[in-house]
């Protein structure tokens, strides 16, 4: 038993940086993935937002944000976000189709880069009492 504690925590621990903070060329995004864990459908709506900053020397935009489910919808910075600065990408999940686990894909297209940004949101949506 004790031989497989040691991998397996290896394991676990090369995984942290998937969900930590990324660098994409000019764009930094303070997560790729945010997990919403269980949630009751009977709650309605859940929300949360990506934080990008701009790490380049030049202004970026966030052209687009591509969602793969008409169940997730999408509101971002529209303005240039200058060198320094930070914007965001606001999502809200309508959690009215469960219960099942969903993960669902946000395609984000940035200035400066020649390949999209994907961003996942993701959980475990049950029917319960509320």
């Amino acid at each position: 038993m004790k031989k497989y504690i040691l991998p397996i925590a290896l394991f676990l621990l090369a995984a942290l940086p998937a969900a930590a903070q990324k660098d994409f060329g000019s764009a930094r995004f303070d997560r790729t993935v945010y997990d919403f864990g269980k949630i009751n459908t009977k709650d309605g709506a859940v929300s949360c937002s990506f934080e990008v900053s701009n790490i380049g020397d030049k202004p970026l935009n966030i052209f687009a944000v591509i969602t793969t489910c008409g169940c997730t919808s999408v509101k971002w910075t529209r303005t240039d976000i200058a060198p320094g600065a930070k914007g965001t990408i606001d999502v809200t999940y309508t959690n009215d189709e469960g219960p099942y686990p969903f993960d669902k894909t946000l395609t984000v297209y940035l200035s400066d880069l020649d390949k999209p940004v994907i961003l996942h949101v993701k959980g475990m949506a049950y029917k319960g009492k509320k």
